[in-house]
């Protein structure tokens, strides 16, 4: 996706972790049922998950310039942290506009980028868990590295767009907490309250890309983009990653929703352009 070369970025809504390192300590009742979905989500044991994580001392150092020098949309369009600026921008300045349009206040969210692994309000973040939400701080933690891994273990095209997709489905989740319907539930299943709330957070994905450009940072999406984001939601599909896994789909462990319901539920955000139309407590 292609951000305006003269669109100013603003890089203080990204906080900067790599190459941070420190003692890492698991705590609380919320890191269990964080790293179990996201284990689900990315297909790997959430034992192994937590014995990488209380083995952790430190993070890994990544030798690469601070957010902070991205100032422009020619900068997203040459960097990928950059780029995670630009999208988290758009992002909020889209949810900024519809909370206004609703007489209400949209209070924007940090995204904490980080290697490896880092501390977070919801416990230890690490690269296995894959991107989240922390509603305890209110800030989405991502390892830049997962983008390699849609494509490399997920068998996802990638692309700048799949990557814009994975952040606004993400600060769906932000959306969620601030309207109170986020929720937290140790349940899985095809119909349980986790898979809603992701693919509620999959269709407001879908209307930020349809009012993308309207933000001021990004030109209109082409139809190939928006390929790659259904091609990443379908990557990360329940039924996909089971099947991949250990090959058979358990529906009773769904955590975030088939592939084609990953994909109708951006579609149908994308094509509405209107928040109105994710709500998915019928029928998914």
């Amino acid at each position: 996706m292609t951000f305006r070369d003269n669109a100013r970025i603003d890089p203080s809504q990204v906080e900067d972790r790599r190459g941070i390192g420190g003692p890492l300590i698991v705590g609380g009742g919320g890191v269990g049922l964080v790293i179990l979905i996201a284990s689900l989500l990315l297909g790997v044991d959430p034992t192994s998950v937590l014995d990488a994580v209380n083995s952790a001392t430190s993070t890994q150092i990544e030798n690469g310039p601070a957010p902070s020098e991205c100032q422009t949309g020619a900068d997203a369009n040459r960097r990928d942290d950059c780029r995670i600026v630009g999208f988290v921008n758009s992002v909020q300045a889209y949810w900024s506009d519809e909370f206004k349009r609703s007489s209400t206040t949209y209070q924007p969210a940090k995204t904490v980028i980080f290697s490896d692994a880092t501390q977070s309000a919801c416990g230890t973040a690490t690269t296995a868990m894959g991107p989240f939400y922390c509603p305890n701080d209110e800030k989405v933690y991502l390892d830049l590295s997962f983008f390699q891994d849609l494509t490399t273990k997920f068998g996802a095209k990638g692309g700048p767009f799949a990557q814009a997709y994975v952040v606004a489905h993400e600060y769906g989740h932000r959306v969620q907490h601030l309207l109170g319907t986020l929720g937290q539930s140790g349940r899985t299943g095809a119909t349980s309250q986790s898979v809603r709330v992701e693919l509620q957070a999959d269709c407001y994905a879908g209307t930020w890309a349809k009012h993308a450009s309207d933000t001021g940072y990004l030109v209109p999406p082409t139809q190939s983009e928006i390929a790659s984001a259904l091609d990443a939601a379908a990557a990360v599909g329940d039924d996909r990653i089971q099947r991949q896994t250990q090959g058979r789909v358990t529906p009773d462990a769904f955590t975030h929703g088939t592939s084609a319901q990953r994909q109708r539920w951006f579609t149908t955000g994308f094509e509405s352009g209107d928040p109105g139309r994710c709500d998915t407590s019928g029928t998914l």
